[in-house]
């Protein structure tokens, strides 16, 4: 974003080599100039050190070796707050229930969605349980069934939601929290701390470090934001659900595939 110069009323600002000066109006305007002189007839401006001379339309210094005509000032806008971080969410069909990121919405009853903890996961029909993409429910035994074998059911929480105000609500297991724009957010965590930066959140218990960029215990105890973990190499203890990042490198199922500094894969859980 372009660097610009903030106006004493905290809502507008000008560009970076320009001066903040009243208008007539009473509004901020932005006079094309740096430290510039704003005119007493709230509608001209002159240079840094020169003087406003309204009868003769012109900016004079004091030594009297610059005369240069008065400059208007254009008006200043509106400061923008910084993009909030979006929180994505799945909304579920019936467009009032939301589920995390990640998970897959079910629903449970007529009425009511439940949010199964994996993505694309497939329904069960009793409306209870949920199994990974590309494995089929069996009611009889409880399991989830693929060509290969088969796994026990996922249980489906229900997908009761947090009110944030009348209009809003978060997902149940999250918190609402102001972002930056003053719009609601979803903390991921129940019962959470909302930081002053309106980005971040910590654990009930916790309070915010803007320095460290973590969560502080009373005691002393820090928690880090999440970490990405090293990639498991192809060949390696890799077994058939897990995520592929490329032909040599995976990471376990459930998670993502994101690049680390090096250049190298990572693991965001």
């Amino acid at each position: 974003a372009p660097r610009a110069v903030p106006c004493p009323d905290g809502q507008s600002e000008c560009p970076d080599d320009a001066t903040c000066c009243v208008t007539s109006s009473g509004a901020w305007g932005c006079c094309p100039m740096p430290q510039a002189s704003c005119c007493a007839d709230k509608v001209h401006c002159c240079p840094h050190a020169t003087i406003c001379d309204l009868t003769h339309g012109r900016c004079v210094s004091p030594t009297g070796d610059t005369d240069v005509p008065l400059s208007t000032a254009f008006p200043a806008w509106k400061r923008q707050p910084p993009a909030p971080v979006a929180l994505r969410q799945v909304l579920c069909p019936d467009g009032r229930s939301a589920c995390p990121d990640g998970a897959t919405c079910c629903q449970l009853s007529p009425t009511q969605y439940g949010c199964c903890p994996l993505q694309n996961a497939v329904c069960c029909s009793d409306g209870q349980h949920c199994c990974p993409q590309g494995t089929t429910c069996d009611l009889v035994h409880s399991t989830c069934t693929s060509l290969g074998g088969s796994a026990p059911l996922a249980a489906l929480p229900k997908a009761r939601d947090v009110k944030c105000d009348e209009q809003t609500s978060c997902p149940n297991g999250n918190t609402c929290c102001r972002l930056s724009s003053g719009a609601w957010g979803c903390c991921p965590l129940e019962q959470a701390v909302c930081c002053p930066d309106h980005v971040h959140c910590c654990p009930q218990g916790y309070t915010c470090d803007p320095e460290g960029g973590s969560c502080l215990q009373g005691g002393g105890t820090r928690r880090p934001w999440v970490h990405k973990t090293p990639a498991l190499p192809q060949g390696g203890q890799v077994t058939s659900g897990n995520v592929k990042c490329d032909e040599k490198t995976s990471c376990p199922d459930g998670s993502t595939c994101c690049r680390l500094s090096l250049g190298t894969w990572g693991c965001c859980p």
